[in-house]
């Protein structure tokens, strides 16, 4: 009998968390032949989710849960959750009712068939705001560009993996995870499988700005140098104008002497020389910093308490 694991990373969910494991226990016993493990991460909500899923975990032992002591944001919480996974499938599902559970079969039917090793819900069209639409557009072009993605192969919050990725993806121990980053790095072999997402119903959305941009930049800083040869490439291009630059000024000197000196062009041309410095500096800044937090051992996430594991999954979580 195989088993599926299920991440739910839990944050400000305390109405539909209950709601989302009882419709994984529905649809998991449409198949005898499985069994399965909910992991709940707890992401130090600030809300009653950690007594929703204790009462859950106290009803039913397969229930799982992690309770987080700082908030590390929705991939440090599934790390949380891959580290004490002992499933042969890990499906990762938000805890907020919008992914289509009753589509899980599937989801798993291309690992099933062992032609994949990971499958993606790819949704004809995202229940979220203009805003999010937006950053998750331009977060895919970023992915395609940095991560040599397949520009059709789309993310999204409904996943399932096979347990050799899982073990790939956990290896990661720096700061500043970033799941499909990880998930690509791990295999090739990934497929969308297209389904509708749900409406919102309960709760609204915690997805701000700034949680935004730092996952951008973590696409963007953490598996790929590109960003560093953008910044060559850009400072020998300034190089070469200033260069051709000069030549010409003096030609047109020599040329014409009575052309004055040319004020408010040298001042252009010390601003975006300038700008374009300071640019690249603070792009190198941010890969020495980052480089600096990960020498520090700085955690992806910390526990402050679990419920139904065993101490063999404790000291998996202990990093």
């Amino acid at each position: 009998m195989k088993t599926i694991s299920f991440v739910i990373p839990c944050y400000a969910s305390e109405g539909s968390v209950a709601l989302v494991i009882e419709e994984i226990r529905a649809t998991v016993a449409q198949r005898p032949d499985y069994d399965y493990e909910i992991v709940a991460v707890n992401d130090c909500s600030p809300d009653r989710v950690m007594e929703v899923l204790r009462a859950e975990a106290a009803r039913d032992p397969k229930v799982k849960v992690v309770d987080l002591a700082k908030n590390g944001g929705r991939h440090c919480a599934l790390m949380a959750g891959f580290h004490v996974t002992r499933g042969e499938y890990v499906v990762c599902i938000d805890d907020d009712l919008q992914c289509p559970t009753e589509r899980l079969w599937d989801l798993l039917a291309p690992l099933e068939s062992g032609e994949y090793d990971v499958a993606i819900a790819k949704y004809r069209k995202k229940k979220q705001s203009a805003f999010k639409n937006f950053g998750s557009g331009v977060q895919d072009r970023v992915s395609n560009w940095l991560l040599g993605k397949d520009k059709e192969l789309k993310f999204s919050n409904f996943s399932a993996m096979r347990r050799f990725v899982r073990d790939e993806v956990t290896r990661y121990r720096n700061p500043y995870p970033y799941i499909s980053g990880l998930m690509l790095r791990s295999t090739s072999r990934v497929v969308n499988v297209e389904m509708e997402e749900r409406e919102r119903t309960i709760g609204t959305g915690h997805y701000t700005f700034k949680k935004s941009f730092a996952l951008w930049m973590n696409s963007f800083t953490a598996f790929s140098v590109k960003p560093l040869r953008i910044s060559t490439a850009c400072g020998s291009l300034c190089a070469l104008l200033g260069l051709i630059d000069v030549v010409y000024i003096v030609i047109h000197k020599l040329l014409n002497p009575s052309v004055p000196a040319g004020y408010s062009s040298m001042m252009a041309v010390i601003l975006f020389i300038g700008g374009m410095i300071l640019l690249m500096l603070g792009l190198i800044g941010e890969y020495v910093g980052r480089i600096y937090i990960s020498l520090n051992n700085s955690p992806q996430f910390v526990v402050r308490e679990t419920l139904n594991l065993d101490e063999e999954r404790k000291e998996n979580l202990i990093l």
